[in-house]
């Protein structure tokens, strides 16, 4: 046992920076070595096979019993927490009286070590041992990690084994109808109404079983992936090596490729001889080409004016403009062209004077031709040169010479129109009547709205040809800015090609021929001559195809320029940019739109001609109906054509409508102020036909149906109006009512834009109706209107029935109405609001009328009230009459409803007076005989009301009139 120990047991520096290790032998190498930080993945074996736990091993000894394998130890037999009370026999209950506790003696081959022998060491190791332990609270030990990592692999693995395995399958989805089933039992939720509370719980316990399975996952893949965090680690620096690798790669491969260079290099010096041939060739075309070139500019402003014989002018320009580039870059400084340059600059300002006279002739015949001609465009590879040579030239004003020969064309179209339908009618002398104007307005309506449909239609005829003509002139434009776009890719393309083509000698090898050049200089001056040769001899040609088109021109069946070769022309020698081109796009759809409004405003002229005597207002419905459809009709056709809405002629037609509304409301306001001036508040007989317009309505049509006399006249009128299975008995000035805001529905169907001014004036009808009535029935007006000797309670029922009617159909009117606003609008609805208020109000007030007539008799009669014989009193017997009387009068006219509220608060108003007299008599419910006698009154009054028609289960409450016992 000593000699196991043989080693000094306090630890001696082995170097100078004072870490101390211990001393080993031969006989210490199966000791453990220190272990380091945990692994990332711990369940992976690493290359020290010492750096794995001491433990048995399961494989190894699995059948071997070892230590690990002890059950109770002698600890935990001393350590029994069951006992209360520490056993102090227990060594001499089990080995016997024997047994003596004797101390043991120290051994002989230890030294006696003390605290001073570790004294040097501890001051030597307090500085590291503080943070030691500072480094221990931070990081924890290998045993620690390995049993955390342990405890969170295993309770990992219980935690996944609560997730049910249907969510760890691959082809896992919820729009599966049996796997959402399985996810979320509905089944166990679908139970009767009681369960409610308990269905509740069940998806709460759901959603919190479900927010539990993701947290276990979410935990397991925040787990998985710091345990991969060294794989991760492991990958960039293989990064890092392969990056080192490359680098080496490509300083190997450069060198390479200078070292080939510098072959090639050296391996051309033979050919200087061929280049210094081919620099002479080189100078022998130029100097060909360069006198070529002079005889074909020689030939210019003949060809140029041979070209505009033919009214070629984009060739003449491309070939002046060619000219001029020639002789300012190839021909610069020579004597016999120095007057050529000016010559052809006074050649340009003619041509440009020439296309727009051109032009504006072209205009004129293209606008002023007839309407019947079938071609849309005339002559349409004129129109596109003449485009083509202003977009070179920069004349950007040709639209507004379109514009203004629009106009005048506009006009002449109104005066054809006019003149044609004047001479076709024989009651207007044209010799008597001089101005058309004063003709038109000698027109029937009927022949001024023919003639307002075929100025209508020779307007869309003229719009169809400005469209056709300006879409032409759109394309060319478009054609000019595609040519464009493509130029500059070409010429992009063309400088990244020489770009990419420049070569980069290596200062290491540029050798110098005998002319003192650099082999690399040689070859791209040989290069350029070459690119500067093809782009001269290209040049060259295309002057040369000139004169050869010129003489060719000058024959009679000579076709006009091909729409590639203007193509051609435009994307190299245009000036425009794709702003400009974009603004003439923009200004030519404004032109179309301008048309548009043109056209309107001659129309709106025309109908503001017709107007000026107040023909239009003294329209009729159905005609100002048809002048409305048909100019809307001109509105939407116009706006298909030009693609936006011209205002100006909706904007008349919306002034002549308001003036035709004005006139519309005042005739039907008038007439119902006559009807009520002459009604007599009887019940009137419902026509067939009435209650068909009813029917209508309840199907959803608020219009008015077609007159059908023959189905009519076989049907009786009835005795009240039907709707929506209730019958409502009104007087006759209600049913035409009723047709006067269908008139109006009607109205706005045919005309929307007129929709708040109508709604506007029907609220004011509706308001004037329920204004005059009231004071006809309830301000008694009728009896000095009409002659009626008194309002009975038979007038105020069927007045409060025909107001009950009109707030019937207040609502469905309002939906009619909404449904043809804008949103913004939405807010003069409010008007139906205040309208349905008001006549509440007076129905309120008829009520409240009827229940005071009552009143006032009941204070009149039961005033003279005695308590005495003979029973039932004089008193009741005047009450229950006049109360038949009112039932008898409201009966057939107020629903069953109305009427037992109504005597709900009739005999409210009895029992209050009632109950006064009783007060008054002193009369109390004490069971004596005035008691008695009052009963039998009661009892007399209430069989009589009950036996009313309706009022049989009317619940009196006749206790009421007692004074309560205090």
């Amino acid at each position: 046992m000593a000699s196991s120990h043989s080693s000094s047991p306090v630890p001696h520096p082995s170097n100078s920076d004072g870490i101390f290790k211990k001393e080993r032998n031969s006989s210490t190498k199966h000791f453990k070595l220190v272990r380091s930080l945990p692994d990332v993945c711990p369940k992976e074996p690493t290359e020290d096979s010492h750096s794995l736990c001491d433990g048995p091993s399961v494989v190894a000894d699995q059948h071997r019993w070892t230590v690990y394998n002890s059950k109770v130890n002698l600890p935990a037999a001393l350590n029994d927490p069951r006992l209360a009370k520490r056993e102090s026999d227990f060594f001499t209950k089990t080995w016997g009286l024997d047994f003596v506790e004797t101390e043991v003696m120290p051994s002989f081959y230890l030294p006696n070590v003390t605290k001073e022998h570790f004294a040097p060491y501890l001051q030597q190791t307090t500085q590291r041992e503080k943070i030691h332990e500072k480094c221990k609270n931070i990081c924890p030990t290998k045993d620690e990690l390995d049993t955390v990592s342990n405890l969170s692999n295993n309770h990992g693995k219980s935690d996944l084994e609560q997730v049910p395995k249907i969510f760890m399958k691959p082809d896992f989805a919820l729009d599966d109808p049996t796997t959402f089933n399985a996810v979320l039992p509905w089944s166990h939720f679908s139970g009767a109404g009681g369960k409610g509370s308990r269905d509740l719980a069940s998806s709460r316990l759901l959603q919190e079983k479900l927010s539990h399975y993701l947290d276990v996952v979410e935990v397991n893949i925040a787990h998985q992936i710091s345990l991969r965090s060294e794989a991760f680690f492991h990958a960039m620096t293989s990064q890092h090596e392969l990056q080192d690798y490359l680098r080496k790669t490509s300083q190997g491969v450069k060198m390479l490729r200078e070292k080939i260079a510098q072959i090639d290099k050296v391996m051309c010096e033979g050919s200087l001889r061929i280049l210094r041939q081919a620099l002479t060739r080189n100078n022998c075309v130029k100097l060909y080409n360069k006198m070529k070139l002079m005889a074909t500019v020689h030939q210019t402003q003949p060809t140029v004016q041979l070209l505009l014989s033919t009214s070629e002018f984009v060739g003449a320009l491309e070939l002046i403009a060619t000219t001029q580039e020639v002789l300012q870059q190839e021909l610069q400084g020579i004597h016999s062209f120095r007057h050529l340059g000016s010559q052809l600059c006074e050649l340009e300002k003619l041509i440009d004077k020439m296309m727009i006279a051109d032009f504006i002739t072209y205009a004129r015949s293209d606008l002023n031709r007839p309407l019947e001609d079938e071609c849309q465009v005339l002559e349409k590879d004129r129109l596109e040169s003449l485009v083509f040579g202003l977009l070179r030239q920069r004349k950007l004003d040709f639209l507004e010479i379109y514009s203004d020969e629009m106009i005048i064309a506009a006009k002449s179209i109104v005066k054809q129109c006019i003149i044609n339908t004047v001479l076709q009618i024989e009651e207007i002398d044209t010799e008597v009547v001089v101005k058309l104007a004063d003709q038109m307005r000698l027109m029937t309506f009927p022949q001024w709205f023919e003639l307002l449909k075929y100025i209508f239609a020779n307007f869309i005829l003229f719009l169809q040809r400005i469209k056709a003509t300006l879409s032409v002139i759109r394309n060319v434009v478009l054609e000019v800015l595609d040519g464009n776009q493509k130029h500059k890719l070409a010429e992009s393309a063309v400088a990244e090609g020489s770009a990419g083509k420049n070569p980069h000698p290596d200062s290491e090898i540029a050798y110098l021929t005998h002319e003192g050049l650099f082999i690399s200089d040689a070859f791209s001056a040989t290069e350029t001559s070459s690119a500067g040769a093809d782009c001269k001899n290209q040049r060259v040609s295309s002057l040369r195809t000139d004169p050869g088109g010129s003489d060719s021109a000058s024959e009679p069946d000579c076709p006009t320029e091909s729409s590639s070769s203007r193509e051609r022309t435009v994307s190299e020698g245009m000036m425009l940019t794709d702003l400009e081109l974009g603004r003439v796009a923009n200004n030519i759809q404004e032109l179309l739109y301008n048309a548009s409004d043109v056209c309107h405003d001659r129309c709106v002229k025309f109908l503001m001609a017709r107007a000026k005597d107040g023909s239009l207002e003294r329209l009729s419905s159905s005609e100002f109906v048809g002048l409305s459809q048909a100019v809307e009709q001109f509105v939407q056709e116009t706006e298909e054509l030009c693609g936006r809405r011209s205002m100006s002629l909706r904007g008349a037609l919306q002034s002549q409508a308001n003036r035709f509304v004005n006139r519309f409301h005042e005739e039907r306001k008038t007439k119902l102020s006559l009807l009520l001036d002459n009604e007599r508040w009887k019940q009137a007989e419902v026509p067939a036909e009435f209650q068909d317009l009813v029917n209508s309505i309840a199907d959803g049509r608020i219009t008015l149906p077609d007159k059908k006399q023959t189905a009519t006249e076989d049907r009786k009128p009835s005795d009240y109006l039907s709707v929506d299975g209730q019958k409502y008995t009104v007087v006759g000035t209600v049913l035409l009512l009723i047709r006067i805001f269908l008139e109006y529905c009607q109205c706005v169907n045919d005309i929307p834009s007129i929709a708040t001014d109508m709604l506007t004036r029907l609220s004011d009808l509706l308001k004037h109706f329920n204004s005059r009535s009231c004071q006809l029935v309830l301000g008694a007006g009728a009896l000095q209107v009409v002659g009626l000797k008194t309002i009975t309670t038979k007038n105020l029922a069927l007045a409060s029935r025909c107001l009950q009617l009109i707030v019937h159909y207040i609502p469905i009117i309002r939906a009619h109405f909404e449904a043809r606003l804008q949103p913004k609008q939405y807010s003069i609805l409010r008007h139906f609001d205040h309208i349905t208020k008001d006549y509440n109000d007076h129905i309120a007030e008829i009520s409240a009328k009827l229940v005071a007539i009552m009143d006032g008799l009941f204070e009149k009669v039961l005033s003279k009230y005695e308590v005495k014989a003979p029973m039932p009193s004089t008193c009741f017997r005047n009450v229950c009459k006049q109360m038949a009387k009112m039932h008898e009068a409201i009966y057939d006219l107020l629903p069953e409803e109305q009427t037992q509220i109504l005597f709900l608060r009739i005999n409210a108003s009895f029992k209050l007076h009632l109950k006064r007299q009783l007060a008054r008599l002193n009369v109390i419910n004490d069971g004596g005989p005035q008691h008695g006698l009052v009963m039998v009154d009661i009892a007399f009054y209430t069989g009589n009301i009950q036996s009313l028609k309706t009022l049989e289960n009317l619940h009196l409450n006749m206790a009421e009139i007692w004074e309560q016992k205090r």
